[in-house]
């Protein structure tokens, strides 16, 4: 069974309340004492918080986590004044690639602490939250591994991908086939692409703290568009 599939099985109520029980770390077991809300809870009804990284590369088991930037939003507001943004250091050498991607260099990290001197900040503010990001590879599996690094516990949480709910209208199979038989490019679902389907403003990109705030007014959008009030949670995360 792939990832996404047991994700989506999951039964995340009590997958948090059996980690309350065995976690060793006393943040990761503050964060899951929180608990997670029902699956039938209504869009309307639910906390979110929007989350987003820059790493040093793609891969969870290799790479590491630069920055964060994340803001807690409802369906009728993003709460800016509680929105957060840590640099970090990470333990390895920052590769050309990346600081040309995300502009973040060694000078900006030299005072940086490491991700385990913010994780319980981190924590604190997901905790209770459903956790949106943009495209559910980068934050949840990179968080995954930077805990299991530093203190030999991983962290699961449900999450809703801003991308996965773009690729349900524009990467159906039947689509991609149509595409390569026209000779056109398939729909993007970028970040920025799909924030101009829904005629949101264009902000700088890659930034943390902006792209979290951007995945947050997309996912407002989408719901609008896509959705009702009523729908309930289990309906669009994973």
């Amino acid at each position: 069974m792939k990832r996404e599939d047991v994700n989506a099985a999951m039964d995340w109520p009590l997958f948090f309340k059996e980690q309350a029980l065995v976690c060793s770390d006393s943040r990761l077991r503050t964060f899951y004492e929180h608990g997670c809300i029902s699956p039938d809870t209504p869009l309307s009804e639910t906390p979110f918080v929007a989350l987003d990284f820059e790493t040093t590369g793609l891969d969870s088991d290799h790479d590491e986590i630069v920055s964060i930037g994340l803001v807690p939003f409802d369906l009728n507001r993003v709460r800016l004044r509680e929105a957060r943004h840590w640099l970090l250091k990470p333990r390895k050498p920052l590769v050309e690639e990346s600081v040309v991607y995300h502009g973040i260099t060694h000078t900006d990290i030299d005072d940086a602490p490491d991700l385990g001197k913010v994780s319980g900040a981190v924590l604190e503010a997901i905790a209770g939250r459903v956790v949106v990001v943009h495209f559910r590879d980068i934050e949840r599996p990179f968080l995954d591994s930077a805990f299991r690094q530093r203190i030999k516990e991983g962290i699961s949480f449900p999450v809703v991908d801003t991308m996965e709910l773009e690729a349900r209208i524009h990467r159906k199979k039947l689509s991609r086939v149509l595409y390569r038989l026209i000779g056109r490019r398939p729909t993007s679902i970028r970040l920025s692409d799909t924030r101009v389907r829904y005629s949101l403003p264009r902000y700088s990109q890659h930034h943390a703290l902006t792209d979290a705030i951007a995945t947050a007014e997309l996912l407002q959008a989408q719901i609008r568009h896509r959705y009702t009030e009523d729908t309930p949670i289990s309906a669009i995360w994973c």
